[in-house]
């Protein structure tokens, strides 16, 4: 796929391809949004009302568990399974050290020391490199499902099994995503959503779900996220947080919720032409990774190579948006006091990876307009290395 006149375009911030649309995804279901909003609060409904409890019952039978208990981030979601699973002091607990650093704050907060290990070549947590890392003081285990994609949830399964170790799935960019059929945040004693606006499944703010088959977990979340409060006796059972999802928060989730089903399968077909459009570039990772038994949801559609800033620089100056989630390791932030663990590949996607244009209102011209542009920029670099090799 070519675009012609696409290096002539650029030196502008206006971005003909955006990264997302906030804009274009409120038009196309501004209706139903706005209905969810006005009909939440010409009810008066703000805290605790029904339509936080019609969202967890939807959500839960879309995930497959029998719980779904709103939160107000996905930190908090990680952060309240920890400690119903009972990590604190002393105990240690295994995450990958790709993935956002709230995935790490969760279990320095709980008292716990975190452990990061390197990843996989999808960028997930290997069950091999979680095995070789458990040692006396492992309490629990994050599997980071990145992308849109779940991790080999039988490895680590056997793993945890083998070791007695909690299993706390951070499914924030994996929604939809299933392995071997079964979906993200349903393997694991808890599964731990975030509805950050720009995710599958985003609110208007911050938000988060913790999701569970164990009644007790559930129990301990609805509690913790009103101050420890129990609403039907009045007392208070934990000295607890104020990270409740909204009521306006959940009826426009829930309403959203229809819809996700068909965005997700947009993204995969969005995938898909980018697949169809880049590969066979020299020097370039595309994100389709083997296995049948995988249905990846895209959240992010990531690439990789040696030349990313200079191929993200020339994406911008034809006005291609992209993303770099975590220019570099999270130990470099000094501040945060992570000790280095030494994990190459790690630092190595830190350097080598961007995110390309994907939503649900990302278009085949979009894709046309980006794979065009890139494959420019691959090869004037191929030109200019032959023009050198013949000098």
């Amino acid at each position: 796929m070519t675009v012609p006149g696409c290096s002539e375009r650029g030196k502008h911030l206006t971005y003909r391809v955006p990264f997302i649309d906030p804009r274009e995804h409120y038009r196309r279901i501004k209706s139903e949004i706005d209905f969810a909003i006005t009909d939440t609060l010409a009810k008066g409904d703000l805290v605790l009302r029904q339509q936080l409890r019609d969202f967890e019952k939807h959500l839960a039978d879309f995930v497959g568990v029998q719980y779904v208990v709103g939160v107000n981030s996905g930190y908090h979601a990680l952060y309240f399974s920890l400690l119903a699973a009972g990590v604190g002091p002393g105990d240690e607990v295994i995450t990958v050290g790709h993935t956002f650093v709230a995935t790490v704050s969760a279990i320095v907060h709980s008292g716990a020391k975190p452990v990061l290990i390197d990843v996989g070549d999808d960028y997930n947590l290997a069950p091999d490199k979680l095995d070789a890392a458990v040692t006396l003081h492992t309490k629990a285990v994050i599997p980071v499902h990145l992308n849109g994609r779940v991790c080999d949830m039988d490895g680590i399964m056997a793993v945890a099994k083998k070791h007695g170790l909690a299993v706390v799935e951070d499914a924030a960019q994996a929604l939809g995503a299933t392995f071997r059929g079964k979906k993200a945040g349903s393997f694991g004693l808890a599964g731990c959503f975030s509805f950050y606006p720009f995710k599958s499944l985003g609110g208007l703010g911050d938000g988060g779900a913790v999701a569970t088959d164990d009644p007790e977990i559930a129990r301990f979340a609805t509690l913790m996220r009103f101050n420890g409060e129990d609403r039907q006796t009045g007392e208070f059972r934990y000295h607890g947080c104020t990270a409740l999802l909204d009521n306006v928060q959940a009826a426009v989730l829930d309403a959203k919720l229809c819809h996700l089903s068909n965005w997700i399968e947009h993204r995969r077909h969005t995938a898909s032409r980018y697949r169809e459009g880049l590969e066979g570039i020299e020097g370039l990772r595309l994100p389709h990774f083997a296995g049948d038994e995988y249905f990846d949801s895209y959240q992010n559609y990531v690439i990789r190579t040696p030349h990313r800033d200079q191929l993200r620089q020339h994406l911008k100056d034809q006005g291609v948006e992209t993303l770099i989630h975590w220019p570099k390791p999270m130990w470099d932030h000094k501040d945060l006091a992570l000790e280095n663990p030494g994990l190459p590949e790690t630092e190595s996607i830190c350097k080598e990876v961007v995110s390309l244009p994907m939503s649900a209102e990302t278009t085949a011209e979009h894709v046309e307009i980006t794979v065009g542009c890139i494959r420019d920029f691959f090869s004037s670099r191929s030109v200019s290395l032959r023009t050198c090799a013949a000098v």
